[in-house]
């Protein structure tokens, strides 16, 4: 958020700090144009997370992460305010089931 406040996102409560958690979610607000798919994929190889990242059409940034609860959970906390240039006005996050077999982190088109 650019004049710095809080954005919030719905997430479960977690049974243990070990759990694996996937999460879909949405962001939007200034996420296109500013590397912001490149750098939300070096932040969950950093965080050791799996996913994806792709544009919508209406401006928005699409992602699913999927990995170890604290993990997920410090990806979702970069992604509250995105890389330098961005401007995250909104955060959609709903828990879902895993995805068998996602490896990696990668931005699609």
């Amino acid at each position: 958020a650019g004049s710095g406040q809080r954005i919030p996102s719905r997430i479960l409560p977690m049974t243990s700090s070990n759990d694996s958690r996937t999460l879909h979610g949405r962001v939007e607000g200034r996420v296109q144009g500013v590397s912001f798919r490149a750098a939300m994929q070096r932040q969950a190889e950093l965080c050791g997370v799996a996913g994806w990242v792709r544009n919508c059409p209406d401006g928005a940034v699409e992602f699913l992460i999927q990995g170890e609860h604290r993990a997920a959970q410090k990806l979702l906390d970069w992604v509250r305010h995105g890389p330098p240039g961005a401007s995250v006005d909104a955060l959609n996050v709903a828990e879902t089931d895993p995805t068998p077999g996602l490896g990696g982190f990668e931005i699609r088109y």
